[in-house]
């Protein structure tokens, strides 16, 4: 492979056959949690961003439905059962934070389930949109920054 400029950025180019490889970004599902009044949240034990707190959330595999893969990550990593309500909105994270390039953030509803932490979380609770702890990638905190306002 070879480093060339094709469709105006430079790409990796195979010179035999010349496949061009495009980098593809990897997208991100979360779910935006409130339930009395209070947002849920996770703590990671993965990096990036590692320690800090995020909403429920996971990478999107190819083929994979985004608000099936999203109410999946709350029950991997909370233990609760979701329902999708709405579409949040669609955010970009920064170029070398880690994570997901693009982000994909649902709100839904709590339908039940004992809360737990578990798959790459090593806490998950509830917390007043007034005191939230450290809080994980960009786009997490530009939704719930978003999010507080419709919450007073």
């Amino acid at each position: 492979m070879e480093t060339k400029r094709f469709m105006d950025k430079p790409r990796r180019v195979c010179p035999n056959c010349g496949f061009v490889h495009f980098t593809d970004p990897k997208v991100g599902v979360g779910v935006f949690v409130v339930h009395k009044g209070k947002i849920l949240l996770v703590r990671r034990t993965m990096h990036p961003e590692i320690g800090k707190w995020s909403i429920p959330a996971g990478f999107l595999d190819a083929g994979e439905n985004p608000e099936e893969t999203a109410v999946r990550e709350a029950l991997e990593e909370t233990n609760l059962q979701v329902a999708i309500e709405a579409l949040v909105g669609v955010y970009q994270n920064p170029p070398g934070q880690g994570g997901a390039s693009i982000f994909i953030m649902y709100k839904a509803r709590l339908l039940g389930g004992t809360l737990q932490a578990g798959d790459d979380a090593d806490a998950a609770a509830f917390f007043a949109p007034d005191d939230l702890p450290e809080i994980a990638f960009a786009s997490t905190r530009a939704a719930i920054e978003q999010l507080k306002t419709q919450l007073k």
